[in-house]
């Protein structure tokens, strides 16, 4: 079984900054990619930001240069920081890896966090 787990949403003044942590553990042979979307209350699920194995990474339109992904191959972790963070921000935010185990190749999501920014 692949878990992935989430911490370090809360509450934060607009402006402020929280750092997002997940970690896959289980039976794992390779991870391809992992990263983080958001879904907000009758939209669709976004990519905020996703970084790939070799340490590629790619970001949403409205979070560019305020987010930062990084990955810690050995833990199968990977952190999202993030700054200047608005109103806007605030949502579900989801961890998600495309990763190889037993049962061959998949994409994997975590329960969610949630993050509030205030006015």
């Amino acid at each position: 079984q692949v878990q992935l787990v989430e911490s370090g949403g809360g509450l934060v003044q607009a402006g402020g900054s929280l750092r997002l942590s997940c970690a896959a553990s289980g039976t794992i042979f390779r991870i391809a990619n992992m990263g983080w979307y958001r879904q907000a209350p009758g939209k669709q699920r976004e990519l905020v930001a996703r970084i790939d194995s070799g340490g590629s990474t790619y970001y949403g339109d409205s979070v560019k240069a305020r987010f930062t992904i990084s990955g810690d191959n050995a833990k199968n972790t990977v952190y999202l920081q993030m700054n200047s963070l608005k109103p806007e921000d605030t949502t579900v935010y989801y961890c998600n890896a495309y990763l190889q185990n037993f049962r061959g190749w998949d994409s994997y999501w975590g329960q969610g966090t949630q993050v509030t920014v205030s006015a």
